[in-house]
């Protein structure tokens, strides 16, 4: 392993440097080894390793290549960590997203074309359509958050949100809303959201978003507080 880590070190490094910029061919694995001072034991297992991470793309018959490093390949990732995480710590995503997405709403409000908002009318439209299927809600709840959050035009924050906005947290967040008899409110901060885009005033979009995600945070709060009454109340009915 520690072969390994020094080979991914190496090559990340020479990327850095520019030595292997986006899209170019990596030396032969023998070459490379060489290069390096390493085993070619160690630089395949780095390849894998940043193959996984969308670092490199190996192309069977024609070589090891450098990705286009496009923020979308480097945070893919992030979605599949968010999805392992624990109560706790998936609180602590929805924190970040209360940090970071009322201010790129606000950002949006300036930014999005007509177009745009013309997709989030009829994504609303799906929505209150929709509002006692939790699966179908956390499809719509997606394609319009991604849309309001794409308007900004920074691929990294869209990247980066996608992966904070685990599709396990919202299922969780909209069964407790359906459950409760919630949907339809949440849907209106929904509609709330979309006025304010449409009325371009980043102060009130900014607003209306930190209202929304702050009921999201509220319900998923609940629904992992219950959790635990409802094993001891299994665990209970299993004694007797």
């Amino acid at each position: 392993m520690a072969l390994t880590d020094e080979a991914i070190a190496k090559i990340r490094s020479m990327i850095q440097r520019g030595e292997l910029p986006p899209g170019s061919r990596l030396p032969p694995e023998p070459q490379l080894a060489a290069q390096m001072g390493l085993s070619r034991s160690g630089v395949r297992e780095a390849v894998k390793a940043l193959q996984l991470a969308r670092v490199l793309v190996v192309r069977r018959g024609d070589g090891t290549y450098v990705t286009s490093l496009a923020p979308h390949l480097l945070l893919e990732g992030l979605a599949l960590a968010v999805e392992l995480l624990q109560d706790d710590t998936l609180l602590e995503v929805m924190e970040v997203r209360r940090m970071l997405e009322p201010v790129a709403t606000g950002t949006a409000a300036l930014r999005m074309s007509d177009e745009d908002l013309d997709v989030l009318s009829r994504i609303l439209d799906d929505m209150r359509a929709a509002a006692d299927d939790h699966e179908k809600l956390i499809r719509f709840d997606t394609a319009f958050h991604r849309t309001v959050i794409a308007a900004t035009g920074n691929e990294t924050l869209t990247s980066l949100m996608d992966g904070l906005s685990s599709r396990t947290v919202r299922a969780r967040v909209w069964r407790g809303l359906i459950e409760s008899n919630a949907a339809h409110h949440t849907i209106d901060e929904h509609h709330a959201i979309y006025l304010a885009l449409r009325a371009r005033d980043p102060l009130l979009a900014q607003a209306t978003a930190l209202l929304h995600v702050n009921t999201s945070e509220s319900w998923l709060r609940a629904v992992l507080a219950a959790r635990p009454a409802e094993a001891d109340h299994g665990q209970g009915s299993m004694s007797r």
